[in-house]
């Protein structure tokens, strides 16, 4: 499995959302939207039950770490899990299966990673980006961090303790090496 790099074009993350949205369907483009809004992993992020969700905060432990997150809901991310709402009153999970055989009389499971990583990989193919289950917490992280060059911030907000890792994490690493190699000829 190759390694997937952080959306660096901001168009490109709204160009995606509509190419899940028109190959796939709304619920793979919620899924979208809302991961880049939220930075958490994959894992985390199917496991979101409506429950979960405060007014204007999700609040959950993450199952990699087992550490506390506390996300406060931006605007866009408000309106995902809205959307949600409406869409699917009954469902347990934001992005619950509802659409194959085995779901029939059976407990509520979220989509599996498995789906999404299938969608994003061939939206990824189509706009030669290397997509994947990650791609939406290294763009969240990327991003932050181009924002405000501040890694303490981007670290906590993925709530991880070595910068080297957050900076090879979110792809900034490889693009300061690329860029002494480019600025410094001998």
């Amino acid at each position: 499995m190759c390694e997937v790099q952080p959306v660096k074009d901001i168009e490109q993350i709204s160009l995606i959302a509509h190419l899940l949205k028109m190959r796939y369907s709304q619920q793979m483009a919620s899924i979208w939207r809302l991961g880049i809004n939220l930075g958490l992993r994959i894992s985390d992020l199917l496991s979101i039950k409506f429950s979960d969700v405060a007014s204007d905060r999700i609040i959950l432990r993450e199952s990699k770490t087992n550490k506390k997150a506390n996300i406060i809901l931006n605007r866009k991310a408000q309106k995902v899990i809205e959307e949600l709402r409406n869409a699917h009153p009954t469902h347990v999970y934001l992005f619950q299966s509802y659409r194959s055989r085995g779901t029939i009389n059976q407990a509520p499971k979220p989509l599996t990673r498995r789906a999404v990583l299938n969608a994003l990989s061939e939206v990824g193919e189509e706009l030669n980006l290397k997509l994947g289950t990650h791609s939406m917490r290294k763009t969240r992280g990327y991003h932050l961090y181009k924002a405000t060059k501040d890694l303490a911030r981007v670290m906590k907000m993925l709530r991880h303790s070595c910068q080297s890792h957050t900076l090879r994490y979110i792809g900034v690493a490889q693009e300061q090496v690329d860029e002494d190699f480019m600025s410094l000829e001998l």
